[in-house]
């Protein structure tokens, strides 16, 4: 039976924050809780003027009432105009931004406290905000349409955590414009790659992404299901999706999540909406391929996530070599649908081919998913299929690029399989794979790829910085580039670019592979921001423990932090997985161009514990 004492009522809930509360903090405590108490009595003072309570105030929060979610919005409004009036006669470092979050929605009255989904909801939308922003909920915009001389933005309907549903989420304008629109879902909170990320309660924003819909056409490919009785031909349809993958990610206005991420619903029954919620897409392709002797069908289908409704579908019987034509009329067909415009020089890269020879592509993508394996078992087999690809066609510039991945891993950690190799020798045949490959096709993003991490690794930052640009340009939604270029900016000098480039990169691959970790934590040591380095890094080892990197970036971030008995377990944990650790043959393979940086590096793993 319902307990009849506990106390209902509807509620709009006002929640603020302060964005990266501990940075300040651990700058100058005393200033900051001066700061603190300058805002709250602003803060409160609005509060009451319209009429509402706060009920909650802990550390740097704050959570109140309103009867009405009308005054609820333009408190805070108020709030942040307040605010940035405070803020404008200080330094940017040390302005005390808050975000804040308004929900309307039915809570639990405990004494003078409110509890309830109602209240959590509020707290979720104001993770979501922007610094110095206001992010509402659909209830309260129901509420409030019409009322107030503002402007909203939709957001789209956003999956927060520990909230069975989503949300319909709008952010508002502090500056009074227009009545409040239904607008056109657009891009929701970035992050901004000069500003400190988060404080220490916001794991979500700092190791999370952002779905709400973009303002421009987002898609997600899914991986086509192999329909033929061989299940051996699991990489002929494997390749074709990532084709398809790889020559949408060309198109800058468009949003293509990463392979990584679709291929983790491979071989499952999905609900087309749940895709489009979790990987924050409004359109989804998706289709099969029966391959047969010397004939192939392909279906394909491109669907509206937001509804379920199909826009396209098509389906090709076609000889086997016609596989090229196939995928450049679906590609043609989702651009045409989805009203994409492609300026002059995605168009030549979007149309510009690999190989037409069929028997060389087979060769290289059974090549590519052997080498992804990154084992010493695979390599030598991967590398014989890219040569016999190149000896099928000579002008293959994937297969010679994929060769110079061979070439610059055995550089990069020194050792042959099963033989000892020169690393300027394997670096120099890297290279040169590179440069046919651009000889072969000078938009290929790869080899601008290659190129970077080659020039990195001998030391050329200048060189490996201006290719880490090219790749931004050409490969604007390529998610794995982008984080390599963010890698080569972390070594180079300039982790705030790095910052954005693999906040970005996660954007794009939702269900993002470990190592993007490894780049933001770097990025974050980097910037000194080392309470959330750690935390990224913590958050890393528990997804893969077995990747040292993780382990030695930590044990660095702690040891600056001064918390020695965790730095000096880690490296307990190091040398276990290890033994054979030294920090002057760890740190000379990192290739930073601040040697002031190597030494501070190394000097947090001395004091870590770890041996020279």
């Amino acid at each position: 039976m319902a307990d009849r004492s506990v106390t209902r009522k509807l509620a709009a809930i006002l929640a603020a924050d302060v964005v990266g509360y501990s940075r300040l903090m651990e700058a100058d405590e005393e200033t900051t809780a001066r700061a603190l108490h300058s805002c709250r009595k602003l803060i409160d003072g609005s509060v009451t003027d319209h009429s509402g309570r706060v009920f909650n105030s802990a550390g740097d929060s704050v959570v109140a009432e309103f009867a009405s979610p009308v005054k609820a919005v333009r408190c805070a409004v108020e709030i942040q105009q307040n605010l940035a009036d405070w803020n404008s006669e200080l330094s940017p470092d040390r302005r005390m931004q808050f975000r804040i979050g308004v929900n309307l929605g039915d809570v639990l009255v405990e004494g003078d406290n409110l509890l309830g989904t109602g209240v959590n909801e509020a707290a979720r939308l104001e993770g979501l905000a922007e610094p110095s922003g206001i992010y509402v909920s659909g209830t309260i915009f129901d509420h409030v349409k019409g009322k107030v001389d503002l402007s909203f933005t939709y957001l789209g309907d956003q999956l927060v955590k520990n909230i069975s549903e989503p949300l319909r989420v709008y952010s508002v304008s502090v500056d009074k414009e227009k009545d409040a629109t239904d607008a056109v879902p657009t891009s929701g909170r970035a992050f901004d790659p000069v500003t400190t990320p988060t404080d220490d309660n916001d794991d979500d924003a700092l190791l999370g992404i952002n779905l709400s819909l973009p303002d421009k056409p987002s898609i997600a490919v899914l991986p086509f299901v192999n329909m033929s009785a061989d299940p051996e031909q699991e990489f002929f349809s494997d390749g074709i999706t990532e084709d398809i993958i790889t020559a949408l990610s060309k198109i800058s206005d468009l949003l293509i999540v990463a392979r990584n991420s679709t291929f983790t619903y491979k071989g499952q029954a999905v609900d087309v909406k749940q895709v489009g919620r979790e990987q924050g897409v409004r359109y989804i392709l998706e289709g099969s391929v029966r391959k047969a002797g010397s004939r192939v069908r392909i279906t394909a289908q491109l669907i509206d996530a937001t509804t379920g409704h199909h826009l396209w579908a098509e389906r090709y019987d076609r000889d086997l070599q016609d596989i090229f034509a196939v995928q450049d009329e679906i590609t043609s067909e989702v651009v045409l649908a989805l009203d994409v415009r492609l300026t002059q020089g995605e168009q030549a890269r979007f149309w510009s081919s690999g190989t037409k020879n069929l028997k060389a592509w087979e060769c290289c993508r059974q090549a590519l998913d052997l080498a992804n394996l990154l084992t010493e078992e695979t390599r030598p087999e991967a590398r014989q299929l890219f040569k016999k690809a190149i000896d099928l066609d000579p002008d293959y510039a994937v297969a010679w690029i994929g060769l110079g991945w061979i070439h610059f891993h055995e550089a990069d950690i020194g050792i042959g399989f099963g033989t000892q190799v020169n690393r300027e020798d394997a670096l120099e045949q890297a290279v040169a794979c590179a440069k046919k490959a651009l000889e072969l096709n000078p938009s290929y993003v790869d080899a601008y790829a290659q190129l970077g991490m080659c020039h990195l690794s001998s030391g050329e930052h200048d060189q490996a910085v201006a290719m880490a640009e090219k790749i931004a340009g050409l490969a604007p939604n390529h998610a794995e580039k982008l984080a390599i270029a963010a890698a080569i900016h972390n070594k180079s000098g300039e982790p705030r670019r790095a910052f954005g480039l693999i906040k970005k990169a996660m954007r794009l691959c939702p269900i993002y592979p470990n190592w993007y970790l490894y780049v933001l934590g770097t990025a974050c040591r980097l910037l000194g921001w080392n309470g959330d380095a750690a935390r990224v890094f913590e958050a890393a080892i528990a997804r893969n423990p077995d990747y040292i990197a993780l382990h030695v970036g930590l044990a660095a971030t702690l040891g600056e932090l001064g918390r020695e008995a965790d730095a000096k377990k880690l490296a307990a944990e190091i040398l276990r997985r290890e033994p054979s650790f030294s920090i002057r043959n760890y740190v000379a393979g990192l290739s930073y161009r601040d040697p002031a940086e190597s030494t501070r590096f190394e000097i947090s793993l001395r004091e870590a514990g770890l041996p020279e």
